[in-house]
């Protein structure tokens, strides 16, 4: 999965969490979005500890700007090609 970017947002607690963690060890490249900064670093840092590569993106999915911002932060990690279609795991 090395060529592989997941985006997960509510990722930092519960099924997201374990959604990243699980992406991390099989070797995509993992970002994260939430709202809790401290939780965010810490994530990425375990993410980094399975030797993916990780982001957090601080967001709230109930804010469009906040979305589009993150999509438009991600896409450069080539995650999200200009003609994809993305699917976004949400968890609240």
């Amino acid at each position: 999965m090395s060529n592989q970017v997941v985006l997960i947002t509510g990722g930092l607690t519960g099924i997201g969490r374990a959604a990243a963690v699980a992406f991390a060890k099989k070797g995509a490249k993992v970002v994260v979005a939430g709202r809790r900064d401290e939780a965010g670093k810490a994530l990425v840092k375990e993410l980094r500890s399975f030797g993916s590569e990780a982001e957090f993106i601080n967001a709230d999915v109930r804010k469009e700007d906040n979305v589009r911002a993150m999509v438009d932060r991600t896409r450069p990690r080539k995650a999200l090609p200009r003609r994809s279609r993305p699917t976004f795991l949400a968890w609240s």
